[in-house]
């Protein structure tokens, strides 16, 4: 059961230092930088709600397109601010793939080690999250699109503190889109393979039990094909759901709105 994940260096506040404050109508947002354990550094976004709460949580973890503006830790402000109108906490953070080269920078000999870097830095921003005033640790969110599904499902199943998931347009195991680039053939190919199995997040999806996951897909989604929405779909214990969507690996407007709806609604707003 992944012992780097499961036994992982904790954050200490002092892990954590504000850049910035500002109050805006009916919240607060903060600018942070958080110390990792790995030597580097990741930025993220606080929005607090007025008020005495006690209050939902969500993390917000973005997807991965170099080729839009929001393939980073912007991707969910706008859905962060309606939501934390609605009273709920939210915290929207950087990722190993907020740089639009990572993919182009990483090789395969790196893959398992990043991946279990970044599921530990998820598990430290649930611990500052969690320990922000008034949080109802009841009702946590976790929310990933893409590689921020992946890392959530990876995270959380050993983490179990989320206790409602959003997985969005991601891949049942990480081969699916490492092996993209470099290519690897044959026996290169089958050994990586099944030396990702550990980490996948089909393996891992099963753990995430007894938390409420909501999986959205588009249906014109190059990179997560129908055999893989339904085998991700059915790795995971109930309760669960799903919907697809006239889409593709970006989802839309409409599951921009459910995904909203089904969060105020299971977190009982």
């Amino acid at each position: 059961m992944l012992p780097q994940i499961q036994n992982y260096p904790k954050l200490n506040l002092s892990d954590v230092r504000l850049l910035a404050q500002k109050k805006e109508e009916g919240y607060e947002k903060q600018l942070l930088v958080f110390q990792t354990p790995f030597g580097y550094r990741r930025m993220a976004e606080l929005f607090i709600p007025e008020g005495t709460g006690p209050f939902p949580a969500i993390l917000y973890v973005h997807w991965y397109e170099p080729e839009s503006r929001d393939s980073n830790r912007s991707q969910f402000v706008e859905e962060a601010i309606e939501m934390v109108k609605g009273g709920m906490i939210c915290l929207t953070v950087e990722t190993l793939w907020s740089d639009p080269d990572f993919f182009l920078k990483r090789t395969q000999a790196d893959d398992m080690k990043a991946s279990i870097e970044e599921a530990i830095n998820l598990r430290r921003f649930m611990d500052f999250l969690l320990e922000q005033p008034n949080v109802d640790p009841k009702r946590f969110a976790y929310v990933g699109h893409d590689f921020g599904g992946m890392h959530g499902a990876l995270a959380g199943s050993v983490d179990k503190r989320p206790t409602h998931y959003v997985i969005m347009a991601a891949t049942p195991r990480f081969p699916d889109w490492y092996l993209y680039l470099p290519k690897l053939e044959g026996e290169a190919r089958e050994t990586f393979i099944s030396q990702m199995a550990e980490i996948d997040p089909i393996t891992h999806i099963p753990n995430l039990h007894p938390a409420s996951i909501f999986f959205q897909f588009g249906n014109n989604d190059p990179h997560v094909p129908v055999e893989r929405v339904d085998e991700f779909f059915a790795a995971a214990k109930k309760p669960k759901e799903m919907k697809i969507y006239e889409a593709g690996h970006g989802l839309n407007e409409e599951s921009t709105q459910d995904r909203k709806v089904w969060l105020k609604s299971q977190l009982s707003l």
